[in-house]
């Protein structure tokens, strides 16, 4: 059988027989760059010969490098899915797998999963919860910590190597939407978001070019979705990360999460979009990317709509116009600018803070700072390590905690003058350190308010118990803390109580007058 005789071939392992091991009954699925073969526990897939130019699978030498690199880059996240390297061989008995014999081609063994899994199928069903969403963060923050890192003479993160496929998906998309794009509103909104593309990339060229110094452009996966996590046993697994070029996966860590939160934007769950970023940060601290992530939602907003273009022209489906249209719309939201704004909390350990200001920023996108997670991250301990300091020691000492405060202080204005609503999540129990924050904002000019979280004293040691019983938190506080709060508090001042949100978290919080002031401060 010729190697390049790939339909006889892909029949042939259609027959249970060609497997070593048993199966009753294999099923084809094909893709315009592969064939996938599911034979019930095992899945095979197979590389079509061809050459789009972006992808070469043209020589079988080429299909089995690129076999193995998907088993090496997919391996790092999805080692449960991706198996090993298996070669198709033809003898006197016919086309098998393994064996002796000829070799016809190579495929990808994989282990079968079930598609009720995917994130894609969880959120339709309502099942993607936030403890997933939590999980995925940290799997990622993890991923992201640990791989390999552009070296200074690659050309993966220059500037203008991150900007020549914007600005070629702008006219990709101008050739095969020629009929959408020939109603004047949507021709409008297009014209804007290249314009605005083409201005965003001039004022962040420098930073983009700084990411690369600095280490952020990393062979991160390439094609992070909600249709390619799975979730298996109750663990978050990506897969099907981008092999066959490395331009697309050699990229800034903040574009990988940029495609995601634009995906779980685009399906209806803002809240989710920003629980992912906000518990992402926590755990990588690269708050310094933020400044380039709305250029890089667009961008891949773009592209989803480049390739609903692309399918539309060989359908020409309604549907297609659609999406589009949702597309565009969501690049058009990326272009308009957030309205900085400073709130901070006020509250004993216990009080509901965290729960608040978390609750805050899936509903506004407000980007949250807390001293427990900064003042882990001075001394190099994970969020959810536990420091065994005592009460006044360790990362607890005075001079621990001024360290902790002047870190919060310089990442909220370095995000204020970024454009972003921000909260910082703190006890603020001393008039000082509110003080020094209602100050940052009046230098910077932006509107500032204060959230008192209360809660009565049984219920601020029931919660410290369970905090501490769960380990969940970044938060150490035990009892002997908040004692030595309670008795060192410096209670809200008149002036202060003027721009004070208060809160009882002990019953039910309406929270919609603090997220409207977020979205719209003044």
């Amino acid at each position: 059988m010729s190697t390049q005789n790939h339909p006889a071939l892909i029949t042939a392992l259609l027959d249970p027989a060609a497997y070593d091991h048993p199966c009753r009954h294999i099923q084809l699925i094909e893709t315009h760059i592969s064939w996938l073969l599911l034979s019930g526990d095992h899945a095979y897939k197979i590389k079509k010969p061809v050459d789009f130019g972006f992808l070469d699978f043209s020589t079988l030498a080429r299909r089995k490098h690129f076999c193995e690199e998907e088993i090496r880059l997919n391996g790092r996240l999805a080692p449960q899915i991706y198996l090993q390297v298996v070669a198709i061989r033809e003898d006197a008995d016919g086309v098998h797998i393994g064996g002796s014999g000829t070799v016809l081609e190579y495929a990808v063994k994989m282990r079968q999963f079930d598609n009720a899994g995917l994130f894609d199928r969880l959120l339709q069903r309502g099942r993607l919860s936030r403890e997933i969403i939590t999980a995925t963060a940290r799997r990622l923050a993890r991923f992201h910590a640990g791989i390999a890192i552009a070296g200074k003479n690659s050309p993966f993160g220059e500037a203008e190597t991150v900007h020549h496929p914007v600005r070629e998906n702008f006219a990709q998309l101008q050739q095969h939407a020629a009929a959408f794009l020939a109603d004047e509103e949507q021709r409008q909104r297009f014209e804007h978001v290249r314009q605005w593309s083409e201005q965003r990339f001039a004022a962040l060229e420098t930073t983009i070019a700084q990411r690369k110094t600095d280490g952020f452009v990393r062979e991160c996966h390439g094609d992070l979705h909600l249709g390619n996590i799975v979730l298996i046993d109750g663990q978050v697994v990506p897969f099907d990360g981008i092999e066959f070029n490395p331009a697309l996966r050699w990229i800034d860590i903040i574009s990988e999460m940029a495609f995601l939160t634009m995906d779980l934007q685009d399906h209806g769950r803002t809240d989710l979009a920003h629980r992912l970023l906000d518990e992402w940060l926590a755990h990588s601290g690269d708050y310094g990317g933020l400044v380039l992530l709305r250029y890089y939602q667009c961008y891949r907003a773009m592209v989803r709509a480049k390739v609903a273009a692309l399918r539309g022209e060989q359908t020409g489906a309604e549907k297609t116009q659609r999406k589009l249209a949702n597309y565009l719309a969501l690049a058009e939201h990326y272009t308009h600018p957030t309205r900085p704004a400073l709130l901070i909390t006020h509250g004993l350990s216990g009080s509901g803070k965290s729960w608040l200001s978390q609750r805050l920023l899936e509903a506004s996108g407000a980007i949250r700072l807390r001293s427990d997670v900064e003042r882990k991250r001075l001394f190099g301990l994970d969020p959810l390590a536990h420091s065994d300091s005592a009460p006044g020691k360790g990362i607890y000492s005075a001079g621990a905690t001024r360290r902790t405060f002047e870190r919060l202080a310089s990442l909220a204005e370095q995000l204020l003058k970024a454009g972003f609503p921000v909260i910082v999540d703190a006890t603020f129990i001393r008039r000082a350190g509110r003080d020094h924050f209602r100050h940052l904002a009046r230098d910077l000019g932006v509107p500032f308010r204060i959230i008192h979280c209360e809660a009565d004293n049984d219920t601020l040691r029931r919660r410290i118990g369970q905090r501490s019983h769960e380990g969940r938190d970044a938060s150490e506080a035990g009892l002997r803390v908040l004692a030595l709060q309670l008795k060192n508090r410096q209670p809200l001042g008149k002036e202060e109580l003027a721009e004070t949100f208060l809160v009882n978290t002990a019953g039910e919080a309406d929270l919609s007058a603090i997220t409207a002031w977020l979205q719209n401060p003044r």
